[in-house]
């Protein structure tokens, strides 16, 4: 089943702290180190219609307990993101790699 854009009456705004956009920033130069460009089109694929799961219904991926009010989409089997929805709104908090502990994540 798709969900439509106008299903809670409109999306959320993703709102990208610091430590994510650094996150984000490091795996991309991994990324464009390691990988061929057709592997970075794919994830950059996934990324993105993960973020738009989470704008259109962000209780839709689980509780992750790391702190209990963040949530955890995988978006492959190396990454994660962790947000919290406060209002209208979605606060990305991490882009993590999996292979960390959760318990790094600080509390914002």
């Amino acid at each position: 089943m798709k969900l439509s854009k106008n299903y809670m009456g409109s999306t959320y705004k993703l709102i990208w702290s610091d430590e994510a956009l650094e996150n984000l920033k490091g795996i991309i130069k991994y990324l464009e180190k390691n990988w061929t460009n057709r592997e970075i089109k794919k994830f950059a694929r996934l990324l993105d219609r993960n973020l738009n799961l989470i704008k259109d219904n962000p209780e839709i991926f689980p509780k992750s307990g790391h702190p209990d009010n963040y949530r955890r989409a995988v978006i492959s089997k190396q990454v994660s993101i962790y947000y919290k929805v406060e209002r209208q709104k979605v606060h990305v908090i991490s882009v993590f790699d999996n292979r960390q502990n959760p318990n790094r994540l600080k509390k914002n």
